[in-house]
């Protein structure tokens, strides 16, 4: 019984954590030719000269290294000087607390005669509640056409994380899953 009691929660929490999967969202102007941009360059999102000092920047070298890999690797070189397309990415990251209960644990009697039923429960253990702390993060690329100046494409993806978590992995991870949908393949 007890094992199938552990099954059973285990079963749930693995729905459970399913059912928070990520998914990347991205949309794209259909009506361009993506093969025929060879070239790219970054802006820096907001005002370029106050973004160093925004904390929420700290990983901008990660974001831009990871991009980079997956823009070079779809046959795209950088070129400050006169680029093909032009990429920017946001971030956005905000804490969250996070409440959870732990499970109760109670007793009860119950009795039965003829016309008659009593029972009674009480609360022996358990019912603590604890809270946590996570980071509720966003990452979004977009790229726009030099000559149309237009955005072309875009791709982001929302992910519950916490500083403990080794945030460059996160990084690297998301940016392929977010390049996954751009429209030129590796």
């Amino acid at each position: 019984m007890i094992k199938r009691t552990l099954l059973l929660i285990a079963a749930v929490g693995t729905l459970i954590s399913t059912l928070q999967a990520q998914s990347v969202i991205s949309d794209q102007n259909t009506k361009t030719d993506f093969k025929k941009f060879k070239t790219y360059a970054w802006l820096a999102p907001g005002d370029s000269v106050l973004n160093r000092y925004r904390s929420d920047k700290l990983y901008g070298g990660y974001i831009m290294h990871a991009a980079n890999q997956e823009l070079t690797s779809r046959g795209l070189k950088m070129d400050t000087l006169k680029p093909d397309l032009i990429a920017v990415f946001y971030t956005s990251v905000e804490e969250i607390t996070v409440y959870s209960q732990s499970a109760t644990l109670s007793v009860g009697v119950g009795v039965a005669g003829p016309g008659y039923y009593v029972s009674g429960y009480a609360p022996v253990a358990g019912g603590k509640i604890t809270e946590s702390t996570e980071e509720d993060g966003m990452l979004k690329y977009v790229i726009f056409d030099t000559q149309t100046r237009e955005m072309i494409w875009t791709g982001m993806v929302e992910k519950r994380f916490k500083l403990t978590d080794d945030v460059e992995k996160i990084i690297a991870d998301y940016t392929v899953k977010i390049f996954k949908k751009y429209p030129v393949k590796k």
